[in-house]
């Protein structure tokens, strides 16, 4: 098997170069910046179906959030919702958590999984049915953005064990890290296609791949990081979430506490992008040494998860599907 190394070139860290003109520079940054806050004020107020949590998910995002919550309130606000507990258990007994025993209760369900976990598969759960198959753009589907969401969460995850961070925030940061995608798809859809056709079309015949962030501000204005991190902020999700949806793919552009969080996403995303699957968004990334540094990451430990990363995605994308 090729080592991380061999299959994606570790970038070097680069000088970067100042603008020649940068009162210019910062004029126009300005204006665009009010242009982009614009175009997500109208966003927001457009979307419709992902407008707000479902209330029993947001309850269980509030209760896995306070320091004061106990197990018993976490199982109250998942039993009253039949069908998110039914999902539960089902998750909690397929091979991809490989629990001892079968998981018979939500009670039990929440000792072993734990608080992170179980909020973890309400929020999949909620987000599954929003990526239907609705096209991108080039050859990819809706469907196939959230198979690239589930990689991305489980890459996160496992980087995050190696690196000795909480698997279960990381997989959710993964998980939420293309949200501004969502909203795209619903304001933007013609846009969004011509994005990613372009990016796709470039990638495949061009002699150099775009980037898909400038793509987008080029084509529509604004980014899928800064709808995200609205819609993410909107939805009162924890400030680190919202910080790692805003820079995984600029974490250099936030120096924040988030910081290791946007870094483990970034390399997650750039490891799930450079193998099968939907891989416009990073296609132009690099595994960037400071990005592994801050990650809590080396290349010892990038090659002990690359090896078991495929048979991982694929079980859950299983379980998630």
């Amino acid at each position: 098997m090729l080592s991380v190394r061999e299959m994606i070139p570790i970038k070097r860290s680069e000088r970067p170069v100042p603008p020649i003109m940068p009162v210019i520079a910062a004029n126009h940054a300005s204006a665009e910046l009010q242009h982009a806050e614009a175009l997500i004020r109208q966003a927001l107020r457009k979307i419709t179906t992902i407008a707000t949590l479902p209330q029993v998910v947001a309850r269980i995002v509030q209760v896995v959030e306070d320091p004061f919550s106990t197990a018993r309130q976490l199982k109250d606000v998942i039993a009253s919702d039949p069908a998110l507990a039914t999902r539960v258990l089902k998750v909690a007994n397929s091979a991809f958590y490989g629990l001892p025993g079968h998981v018979n209760s939500i009670d039990r369900a929440v000792v072993i999984l734990g608080f992170g976990e179980v909020k973890n598969i309400a929020v999949a759960s909620t987000l599954n049915t929003l990526f239907d198959g609705t096209v991108l753009g080039g050859p990819f589907t809706a469907r196939d953005l959230w198979r690239h969401c589930v990689a991305v969460a489980v890459a996160a995850s496992e980087l995050a064990k190696q690196a000795r961070r909480p698997p279960a925030e990381a997989f959710l940061a993964g998980l939420l890290h293309d949200l501004g995608l969502l909203i795209h798809l619903q304001v933007h859809p013609q846009k969004l296609e011509a994005v990613c056709r372009t990016v796709h079309d470039q990638l495949v015949h061009g002699a150099q791949a775009v980037n898909f962030c400038a793509t987008e501000r080029k084509l529509i204005g604004v980014d899928h990081e800064a709808l995200g991190q609205a819609l993410a902020k909107h939805w009162r999700l924890p400030e680190t979430l919202q910080q790692a949806i805003a820079f995984h793919h600029h974490p250099k552009s936030e120096l924040s506490g988030s910081r290791e969080m946007i870094a483990l996403v970034y390399v997650a995303d750039t490891l799930v992008c450079h193998g099968p699957g939907f891989n416009l968004t990073a296609c132009t990334q690099h595994l960037d040494p400071a990005e592994m540094m801050h990650a809590g990451l080396d290349e010892e430990k990038l090659n002990t998860v690359s090896v078991v990363l495929p048979a991982l995605i694929d079980g859950a994308a299983a379980i998630f599907d």
